[in-house]
C-alpha cells in the first residue's frame, strides 16, 4: 500500500468512526472544508461543502459529487474502525464516497493537468432524498452553472472496481404513502355493533398487492409494499382508526402516477365498502434517476481506457438516489462502483456488518480524476 493509499485509508476509517445522520453532518462537514482548503481549493460552506478547483483558462464546468450521511443503525462489525456514534454507522459508503472524491481533489489539485472548473459537490441528507433539493434551493446550480454532474455509488456484491452503468433511467422513485382509516372500536365480543377498522385494514393491504400484480405491466419493475399497520385496538378492544404506511417505487414518471392513482381508488373503494372514512398521502422524495447520453457515454470510455470491468447497459436498479435532483436539471451520470464480492465489503448495503473496501479507495479516485481530464482536456491531451 503506497502512502496516498494510507492517506486515503486513514481518512475513510476516521469518517467511519464518527459518522451523522442527515443535515447533522457537522464534524464530516468541517473535516471535508479542512481537507478541500489544505488542498487549495476554493471552499464554500453551507448546507453542503463545495470546494472549486481552476485550471487553464477553459471556460466549461463540471460538477462532481459525494454524499456525507450515515444512517440511524447499530454497527455489529469487530474491525478496528467501528463507529464510535452509537446508533449511528456508515452503513452505505457515504465515507467511501467522500474520501474517493477527496482523493481525486488531491490528485488534481497537484497536477492541474486539466482546463476548466470542477465543482467538487459534498452533500449531506442523501438518505431521506432532501440534500440535494437543499443544496439546490440554496443556490448552488445559480451560483455554479455546472454543464454535467456526476456520481459513484459503491455495489457490495460485485467485483472490485467494476464499472457499471446505463444511459436512461438507472435509479427508481420513492414515494411514501399513508392511508388513515376511521370506523366505530367496540368491544372485542361484539363486532357487528361497530366498524372494525382493523379488518378493513387487513383487506386493503392485500388488494395493494394487485396493483403490481394486476394493473401494471410484468416488466414494470414497481414495487407497492406496505411497511408499517398500526392501530388503537387493545386486548379486548376492535380499533376503530387504523394508519397503514408503505413505500413505492417507481422506475418510469407515468408508473408512479398510475401507481398513485390505483392507490386511491383501491383505498376509497375498500373504505366505501364498509363504511369507513380514509384519508391519504402520497409524497415522492426521490425521483427517477435519469442518466444523459454523453456523460455516460464518457463514464463508459474513461473506465475502459483504466482497464476496468465494465457494464455499459446494466440493468435498473430498484433502490432510489436523490442524485436525480441534479441530473434532473444537469446532464449527468451516475454509476455503481464494485466494493468486492466477500467478507464485509460483500454484505448489502444498509447492513449492520457491512463496511466500505478501502481497496476500493485509490481505484475511485483515480477514475474521478480521469473523468474531470477527458471532460476538461488540457490542450496538451485529448482523453484520459
Amino acid at each position: 500500500m503506497d502512502e496516498f493509499h494510507k492517506r486515503l485509508t486513514a481518512l475513510r476509517q476516521q469518517f467511519h468512526q464518527h459518522p451523522e445522520l442527515g443535515f447533522e453532518e457537522h464534524r464530516t462537514k468541517s473535516r471535508v472544508a479542512e481537507r478541500l482548503r489544505q488542498l487549495g481549493l476554493d471552499v464554500h460552506e453551507g448546507i453542503g461543502v463545495i470546494g472549486v478547483l481552476k485550471s487553464g483558462g477553459g471556460n466549461r464546468v463540471i460538477g462532481v459529487r459525494a454524499d456525507m450521511d450515515a444512517l440511524p443503525i447499530q454497527e455489529i462489525a469487530d474491525h478496528d474502525h467501528v463507529s464510535q456514534n452509537v446508533g449511528v454507522m456508515h452503513a452505505c459508503g457515504h465515507d467511501g464516497h467522500m474520501t474517493m472524491l477527496l482523493g481525486a481533489a488531491e490528485t488534481l489539485a497537484q497536477s492541474r493537468n486539466f482546463d476548466g472548473t470542477v465543482v467538487f459537490i459534498f452533500q449531506p441528507n442523501e438518505e431521506h432524498g432532501l440534500g440535494a433539493q437543499a443544496m439546490i434551493a440554496e443556490g448552488l446550480l445559480d451560483r455554479f452553472e455546472l454543464e454535467e454532474v456526476y456520481a459513484i455509488h459503491n455495489l457490495p456484491g460485485a467485483p472490485l472496481g467494476q464499472v457499471s452503468t446505463r444511459q436512461g433511467q438507472i435509479c427508481a422513485s420513492e414515494s411514501l404513502f399513508e392511508i388513515t382509516l376511521r370506523g366505530q372500536g367496540g368491544h372485542a365480543s361484539m363486532p357487528h355493533v361497530g366498524v372494525d377498522a382493523l379488518t378493513v385494514g387487513a383487506e386493503m393491504v392485500l388488494a395493494l398487492q394487485t396493483i403490481v400484480s394486476r394493473k401494471l405491466a410484468p416488466s414494470s419493475g414497481a414495487v407497492v409494499s406496505v411497511t408499517e399497520f398500526i392501530t388503537d385496538g387493545q386486548r379486548n378492544v376492535l380499533p376503530g382508526l387504523v394508519r397503514l404506511k408503505g413505500d413505492v417505487r417507481a422506475r418510469l414518471p407515468q408508473d408512479r402516477l398510475a401507481l398513485e392513482r390505483f392507490l386511491r381508488q383501491i383505498t376509497s373503494g375498500i373504505a366505501a365498502a364498509h363504511g369507513v372514512s380514509v384519508e391519504m398521502s402520497f409524497d415522492t422524495e426521490f425521483i427517477e434517476t435519469l442518466n444523459a447520453k454523453a456523460p455516460t457515454e464518457a463514464v463508459v470510455r474513461v473506465a475502459q481506457a483504466l482497464q476496468l470491468e465494465t457494464i455499459a447497459d446494466r440493468a435498473p436498479m430498484s433502490f432510489s438516489e436523490d442524485f436525480a435532483h441534479f441530473s434532473a436539471a444537469v446532464p449527468g451520470c451516475f454509476l455503481l462502483l464494485g466494493n468486492g464480492d466477500g467478507g464485509a465489503q460483500g454484505q448489502p448495503l444498509h447492513s449492520a456488518d457491512y463496511d466500505f473496501n478501502d481497496a476500493l479507495l485509490p481505484i475511485g479516485a483515480a477514475f474521478w480524476a480521469a473523468l474531470v481530464r477527458d471532460r476538461l482536456p488540457s490542450r496538451k491531451t485529448s482523453n484520459v
